[in-house]
């Protein structure tokens, strides 16, 4: 039961996080390293990707392909993330990005990362 529980909660907070960059993409511009090029195209590339792949987390067939595709997401984030922290302390939105807080994203990319491996590999619900 907890398994389906936390199972549900991550893939909606792909979902969720996916959509977001449709709706507050003048934040994702804010955290996006100069040296990528179209920023926007990847903005809505990367929205896609983290809703198609909360969605694929749903079903046990493709569980096992989505939690590896958030994982190799979530590695190709951390450029994004070394420049956060490169770049605080700087105002996103109404949300202050202090050094210490850009900091803290890295182990939360690593606690992802683990929950998304977990799934990776336990891909049976009676767990």
């Amino acid at each position: 039961m907890r398994y389906k529980i936390f199972l549900w909660i991550y893939a909606l907070f792909y979902i969720l996080a996916g959509i977001n960059h449709f709706i507050s993409i003048e934040g994702y511009f804010k955290i996006m390293p100069e040296w990528l090029p179209a920023h926007e195209f990847l903005i809505y590339l990367s929205g896609v990707i983290e809703v198609v792949l909360g969605v694929l987390l749903l079903f046990p067939k493709t569980r096992k392909i989505a939690a590896l595709g958030i994982i190799l997401m979530l590695l190709a984030f951390i450029p994004a993330h070394i420049y956060m922290i490169q770049k605080a302390p700087f105002l996103l939105g109404k949300i202050s990005v202090t050094p210490f807080i850009a900091w803290v994203r890295i182990p939360f990319q690593l606690f992802f990362i683990g929950w998304a491996y977990y799934y990776y590999r336990n891909n049976d619900e009676r767990i």
